[in-house]
């Protein structure tokens, strides 16, 4: 009986966790929620700070971008909402710069949140994938990217 248990446990987290995809391609990590697009943002903003980080800024990107395109002529909208967020973690920051000055292209972190047309319902959640060769050879990078990926997770669990 507590096999049938733990595998109705298992089945239901796997059930549970089908409303995010995370996939790194093209040195993006993407997930998906099916939560609007305002919860989806104040989940990953709760979850940043959340975490003792600091939000530095809110990138409307989509307004700017409707703009931008509208002036080259361009206008096709690319997204129906788009925002990013610009953190800082004073202590991830100032490891990873220690071990490497290159790294300090990954300040300030950033998380996009974005809808897109012709796919209601579906909101995204993107940051920069911390290649794996990084992860596995930098316990500082590897401690990055599980912040970022649990910070996204956060987000679209809203």
């Amino acid at each position: 009986m507590l096999r049938l248990k733990e595998i109705l446990l298992v089945s239901a987290i796997a059930a549970g966790l089908l409303w995010q995809t995370s996939r790194a391609a093209d040195g993006y990590a993407v997930y998906t929620s099916e939560s609007g697009f305002a919860d989806v943002m104040e989940g990953a903003k709760m979850a940043i700070e959340e975490r003792g980080m600091y939000i530095n800024n809110l990138m409307n990107m989509g307004e700017m971008l409707e703009r931008t395109g509208k002036d080259l002529g361009m206008d096709a909208p690319l997204f129906t909402q788009a925002e990013s967020i610009e953190f800082c973690s004073a202590v991830l920051s100032r490891e990873m710069i220690t071990e490497n000055p290159a790294a300090v292209v990954n300040c300030p972190f950033i998380l996009s949140i974005y809808t897109r047309p012709g796919e209601d319902g579906i909101t995204y959640v993107a940051h920069r994938a911390i290649p794996s060769d990084q992860i596995a050879s930098s316990p500082v990078m590897a401690k990055v990217a599980e912040m970022l990926q649990s910070i996204a997770e956060s987000a679209v669990s809203w």
